[in-house]
């Protein structure tokens, strides 16, 4: 299978029309159509149905070209990422979190360490759940974390970096917006969004919460889901301060709590490299030096 196979049969799939499908490829009609028979033939099921309106993908051919599709956008970010890192730099230094806002700091710590370390670059990866995981499988060289993650986990190196609160999230207009500091009975009789694989410490004061029997809840399935709902005005709801995208769209006020978030960042223990120190330092000397705003 060529990857020249693999676009003539995600182009079809789209089109569902040999003529127009090789047009958009700039190919003949008949090397269009013998590429794709040479790719049925190699996998041994037929992808399209032929008629003389056109294609029309068969149930295998349907799951297949999802598949395809996939892999042929993970193969162009790969080829991309290999241009990048070809016609500039000798080293990489992949680090992944949750989501973008989890390191404020990132983008100004990528500018400095560029500075010092010009031939080595950052790639920034984002996942959402099972971060750690894919870090564990060396599939990254850095990972942000809670600190509840990294215990027993062998083979890893952890580095503090912040600790992170326990924020209300509410609209501008709420009355709540105004308050420095939300009290459990500033909730009686809110709604509160819960749910959406939060952290353990942030479960255990929902939990507390909801134990009063004083405040209504909604289960959500994501944070993002969460923001959708507070910003449609069904409910309030708690999260841990380093989601702050500090876009101003909504009110974070502090919650009146013991718990917080321990955020760390991992990276392998025999992973020594004089330029992954370097970046770290500057990660950890900005979050100890500038920061400007609650976290």
């Amino acid at each position: 299978m060529t990857t020249k196979q693999i676009d003539y049969c995600i182009e079809l799939a789209h089109t569902l029309n040999f003529s127009r499908a090789a047009d958009n490829m700039f190919v003949s009609q008949p090397t269009f159509s013998y590429q794709i028979k040479l790719l049925e033939d190699e996998i041994g099921f037929m992808l399209f149905e032929r008629s003389g309106k056109g294609a029309v993908l068969t149930p295998a051919g349907a799951q297949f070209v999802s598949f395809l599709t996939g892999m042929r956008q993970d193969l162009k970010r790969a080829i991309e990422q290999g241009q990048n890192f070809s016609a500039k730099y000798q080293d990489s230094i992949s680090i992944c979190m949750m989501v973008r806002q989890a390191l404020y700091y990132l983008p100004k710590a990528m500018k400095l360490f560029e500075e010092s370390c010009p031939n080595v670059q950052i790639t920034p990866f984002f996942q959402y759940e099972n971060s750690m995981e894919t870090f564990l499988r060396n599939e990254t060289d850095i990972v942000f974390a809670l600190k509840e993650q990294t215990r027993q986990v062998a083979g890893i190196q952890v580095h503090d970096l912040f600790e992170s609160r326990i924020y209300l999230i509410t609209n501008r207009e709420d009355p709540l917006a105004g308050k420095n500091l939300i009290s459990e009975e500033d909730l009686y009789g809110r709604t509160l969004m819960v749910g959406g694989g939060s952290p353990q410490a942030l479960k255990a004061v929902q939990h507390r919460l909801i134990g009063s029997e004083k405040i209504n809840y909604f289960n959500s399935a994501d944070h993002d889901t969460t923001l959708t709902n507070v910003a449609a005005g069904r409910g309030v709801c708690l999260a841990p301060g380093f989601l702050n995208d500090h876009s101003g769209q909504f009110a974070w006020i502090p919650f009146d709590c013991k718990e917080s978030f321990s955020c760390v960042l991992c990276t392998h223990k025999e992973d020594q490299r004089e330029s992954l120190r370097a970046f770290l330092d500057i990660l950890k000397k900005l979050y100890r030096e500038t920061v400007a705003f609650p976290l």
